[in-house]
C-alpha cells in the first residue's frame, strides 16, 4: 500500500476556531496549527483569485518544514475560460508556484472543472493544450460531468502521468460515480458530501455534510484497494462546515491504520 496523506480542502475558516483550532488562535497562526492535525492540505483561496510567489513562499514559511500542498488552479483557467487570455493566465500561475515546486512541496496543481464543461471537441482540445503548458508540474484535473469518463481521457492521462481525480458525490444523475480509475502514480481522492439536494444548496449548505461510520468504512476498502499500486495517496474531505471534514478525515485514517 502506498504512502496516505489525509486533508481538508482549505485551512482557512474564523468558524474553526473553538472547533478545530483554539478558540484564541489568530487567523495568521492557522496554517501553523493545521500542520499540527494534518500532514498535507489543499489551498483553494488560489481559484478565487491568481496567487502571489511571495504569498506561497511565506506559506512554506508558515508552515513549519513538513506540511505538503496541492493548489487549486485559479478559475480563468477553468471556470472562466477566456480563448485568448488563458495562456497569459497560465503563465503568471505558472510562476506563481514556482517556490513550492522548489522546495518540492507541492504534490499537484488542482484543474477542476464545472459541471458546465461538457465533454466536446473544443473542450477535449483545450485540456490538451492546457495540460501540455503545465508539463512537468504535478497536475489532477477533476470533472463534475459523468461524460468524460471515457477510455479515450483515462489512455491519454495515462500517458502524460496526469491523476484524473477520484470524488465522492452524491448519487445524481449526470455526477460522475465513484470509479477507481488510476492514471498516475498519485491517487487524489475528494470526498465532497453527499446531500441530495445538491442541485439546489449554495456554495456552503452543498458541502454541509456528515460522513457516518458506514460510509467511511467503505472507502476505508476502497483506498486500500485504489492505493496498492500508487506512489502516493492523498485524501481530501471538502464536508468543512463545523468542522466536519476535519473530524471525517481523522476517523478514515483511525479505520485505515486499525486494518
Amino acid at each position: 500500500m502506498s504512502e496516505i496523506l489525509f486533508g481538508t480542502c482549505g485551512y482557512y475558516y474564523h468558524s474553526w476556531k473553538g472547533i478545530v483550532y483554539p478558540e484564541n488562535t489568530k487567523s495568521a497562526d492557522y496554517l501553523c496549527c493545521y500542520s499540527k492535525i494534518f500532514p498535507v492540505v489543499e489551498l483553494n483561496y488560489t481559484y478565487y483569485g491568481m496567487p502571489k510567489a511571495s504569498s506561497l513562499k511565506k506559506m512554506l514559511i508558515d508552515a513549519g518544514e513538513n506540511l505538503r500542498f496541492t493548489i487549486k488552479a485559479v478559475n480563468t483557467l477553468t471556470h472562466k475560460i477566456e480563448p485568448g487570455k488563458w495562456k497569459d493566465e497560465a503563465k503568471i500561475y505558472r510562476e506563481a508556484i514556482t517556490p513550492m515546486l522548489e522546495a518540492k512541496r507541492l504534490d499537484a496543481v488542482l484543474f477542476q472543472f464545472p459541471y458546465s464543461f461538457k465533454y466536446i471537441e473544443n473542450n477535449r482540445t483545450y485540456i490538451d493544450e492546457l495540460l501540455d503548458f503545465f508539463n512537468g508540474v504535478p497536475a489532477a484535473v477533476e470533472f463534475r460531468k459523468d461524460d468524460w469518463f471515457t477510455e479515450k481521457i483515462f489512455n491519454n492521462f495515462k500517458n502524460r502521468s496526469v491523476t484524473l481525480v477520484d470524488v465522492d458525490l452524491p448519487d445524481l444523475p449526470k455526477l460522475p460515480s465513484k470509479l477507481a480509475v488510476q492514471t498516475s502514480p498519485l491517487v487524489y481522492i475528494r470526498l465532497h458530501g453527499r446531500r441530495k439536494t445538491w442541485w439546489d444548496d449554495n456554495e456552503t449548505t452543498r458541502y454541509d455534510y456528515f460522513y457516518s461510520e458506514s460510509e467511511l468504512l467503505e472507502w476505508a476498502e476502497r483506498i486500500k484497494n485504489i492505493s496498492v499500486n500508487a506512489d502516493r495517496t492523498l485524501v481530501f474531505f471538502n464536508n468543512v462546515p463545523r468542522g466536519q471534514a476535519v473530524e471525517n478525515a481523522k476517523t478514515l485514517e483511525k479505520i485505515l491504520g486499525a486494518n
